[in-house]
């Protein structure tokens, strides 16, 4: 069994409540609590002084039940099998409540990518690439960048799979560099989608967003551009962290970004004050942003957050002993499945692009992905307030009850 921390209990858990809540089948538990599809691979890398090391690698598709499955690729050591089955079925919640075309999926390497080489991290996403190859495709499975991976990336998986196939595939996978058919605003897309859901939590709670407060753990692909477009809509982001800890007291996040690209890290910055990220997590501030790893806020962290919101930029950030404890206080939380769900919105716009071969201006991308979370967010917010949830239980509700009714519609084969 898995640890109650573990981010698959914790998705399995608030599956269970949604499907108790909507009042399912325990036959539609049996179906919804199983993915569809699981594969672990051995990945061989030859290392640039000669040594052939192994590690392990993984491709769940959680469901295809409305559409391809969609999900990240994520390089990191500490991912495992459980990890890569609750972020696939977060993922097929999360289209299914944003109204995406798709089901849920995952992958990944459990490796630390700060050890390779390019040339090293090129041969290991090649390898990685042909080894999960029969189970991906424009139409079956495309995955994304996540922790660990980026663009380029992306240009290789996409490259090994057009190899392959014999003529150039570009929506193999999303999240690609530009002229290789990404889209023009997916590298903020994420960010960009915790900006807007921060935007509108203020107005619902009734506080001004101009030179409203935020604290952002994390200061990778979401963190980073979330407090860039939070900045540009006139919110105070006063804390950043990153695995090294936090600081306090600077000015502009640009200034910041510099320092850490040339140091490796936000600590020692000019002019700042370093915090802790236990620290960061219990400033006073109106809202707070976990936009790192699982389970951040915790039944012990909770107790010392004084955020009034928290909007969840991480995949399964808040345990759900911490959880309750947010509840108890009155924290608006807005889940992962809505708060971070800009990059996949904008991976589906990438996606769409690249089957139609015709691309849009950046300006349409924003415009749009603007317009498909205030819908959900709407959604989410009017199924709280009528059904007397919280909003995770909300959009738990909406997403889960959706891949429902497709399962039901589909039927059973044979």
């Amino acid at each position: 069994m898995p640890n109650l921390e573990s981010p698959l209990a914790t998705a399995l858990s608030q599956l269970r409540r949604a499907i108790d809540q909507l009042n399912l089948s325990e036959n539609d538990w049996n179906t919804l609590s199983t993915p569809r599809r699981v594969l672990e691979v051995a990945v061989p890398l030859r290392r640039d002084d000669g040594r052939v090391e192994m590690y392990k690698g993984y491709r769940v598709q959680y469901s295809t039940t409305r559409g391809p499955a969609k999900g990240g690729v994520r390089f990191h050591q500490d991912i495992d099998l459980d990890e890569t089955v609750a972020l696939a079925m977060l993922m097929t919640w999360k289209c299914a409540l944003t109204n995406l075309p798709y089901g849920g999926a995952k992958g990944g390497v459990a490796v630390n990518p700060h050890t390779l080489s390019i040339t090293e991290n090129e041969r290991l996403t090649r390898r990685y690439t042909s080894e999960i190859l029969p189970l991906i495709g424009p139409e079956r499975d495309i995955p994304a960048p996540d922790v660990g991976t980026d663009e380029r990336n992306m240009a290789w998986m996409m490259d090994t799979y057009s190899v392959n196939a014999g003529y150039s595939v570009p929506g193999v996978v999303t999240g690609k560099p530009i002229v290789l058919g990404g889209s023009l605003g997916r590298t903020s897309a994420t960010g960009d989608g915790v900006a807007i859901a921060v935007r509108e939590a203020l107005k619902i709670k009734g506080i001004n967003p101009e030179g409203a407060t935020v604290a952002i753990q994390g200061f990778g692909k979401v963190g980073y551009w979330a407090a860039v477009a939070l900045e540009n809509m006139g919110l105070k982001v006063v804390a950043v962290s990153d695995v090294k800890g936090g600081v306090t007291g600077f000015n502009k996040i640009s200034d910041l970004h510099r320092y850490a690209q040339e140091n490796g890290t936000l600590i020692g910055a000019p002019g700042t004050e370093s915090i802790t990220n236990t620290e960061l997590l219990h400033l006073p501030v109106d809202v707070l942003v976990p936009a790192a790893l699982a389970d951040a806020i915790t039944e012990s962290s909770a107790v010392g957050i004084r955020a009034k919101i928290v909007v969840e930029g991480a995949n399964a950030p808040t345990t759900p002993g911490g959880d309750a404890i947010l509840n108890d206080k009155g924290v608006l939380v807005v889940p992962d499945i809505l708060a971070n769900s800009g990059g996949v919105i904008v991976s589906y716009f990438e996606w769409v692009q690249d089957k139609q071969n015709y691309f849009w201006s950046a300006d349409e991308v924003k415009e749009n992905l603007n317009s498909i979370l205030m819908r959900s967010i709407t959604e989410v917010a009017e199924h709280s307030a009528a059904h007397q949830v919280n909003w995770r239980e909300s959009a738990n509700m909406i997403g889960v009850s959706r891949v429902a009714q497709a399962h039901r519609l589909r039927g059973l084969y044979p």
